[in-house]
């Protein structure tokens, strides 16, 4: 049912982005790439999967703070691919600092990033999913779209706002085909978060394995992180047809983060 579909994923350069890109791509799933790039790095990523899979695959590094700029991105890729039928808005940048001293152009790119950019990209590519009467759009949310960490102002309010997006827009689409989710990871494997391990193994003289172990399980109940592909499958779940009634839900991924 998905094959020769086009699934737009921003911020799939690395991590659960670039890790989704590939979950799809097996299945015959046409891509359109983004990221922090050059458009030729772009290009070469965008062949390796093409040669890799046999899709067809557009790469775009489009500035996610601007509006024109998305909008450009959005019909450029419906012109090119002739429709966006799955849009994942994955996409996001983080900082840590209390509310009192929290710096102003941090908290206005956290918010255009991982909020507004994510409202701009699901307006622009409606009209496509609409006239074929099919689509998924999956919020790369977080835990933190349920629950509130210190030093993560910005952070939680775009995510908790992404959640209540995701909400309204199911509503608003429930009876065009067109399903709308966000997902909720905890804790995800990613090199970012090895290097927040090895700072605190270093600071505390303590193994790497008990660095981690400690990081995942002062949140998380489950002592593992979540591979990137878990999540990639997830979403290809539900891209499917199984999934056809799931919509409007906030699905956590957390290892019973939010359980407690």
């Amino acid at each position: 049912m998905l094959n020769e579909k086009v699934a737009l994923i921003t911020g799939s350069t690395s991590g659960i982005g670039l890790a989704t890109a590939h979950v799809l791509a097996a299945q015959g799933i046409n891509l359109v790439l983004h990221g922090l790039m050059s458009l030729s790095e772009g290009r070469q990523l965008a062949d390796k999967f093409s040669q890799q899979y046999g899709i067809d695959v557009l790469f775009d590094n489009a500035d996610l703070r601007d509006v024109d700029s998305i909008e450009r991105f959005i019909q450029l890729a419906t012109e090119k691919m002739g429709s966006i039928d799955i849009l994942i808005n994955n996409a996001g940048i983080q900082h840590t600092e209390s509310a009192e001293n929290f710096p102003l152009d941090k908290w206005n790119a956290i918010i255009a990033i991982n909020l507004s950019a994510a409202f701009h990209a699901i307006q622009y590519s409606l009209p496509s999913m609409k006239r074929k009467s099919w689509g998924r759009i999956i919020n790369v949310a977080s835990v933190h779209g349920l629950v509130g960490s210190v030093n993560k102002s910005a952070y939680c309010a775009a995510k908790h706002g992404l959640i209540g997006l995701t909400k309204v827009l199911a509503l608003e689409c429930a009876e065009q085909g067109i399903t709308v989710n966000a997902i909720c990871p905890g804790w995800v494997d990613t090199p970012l978060i090895n290097d927040q391990i090895s700072t605190i193994a270093e600071q505390q003289n303590v193994p790497f394995e008990q660095a981690k172990y400690q990081l995942v399980t002062a949140k998380q109940p489950l002592p593992e992180m979540m591979a990137p592909e878990q999540i990639g499958e997830f979403i290809l779940f539900l891209c499917s047809d199984s999934a056809r009634s799931i919509t409007g839900s906030a699905l956590p991924m957390d290892g019973a983060w939010t359980a407690q």
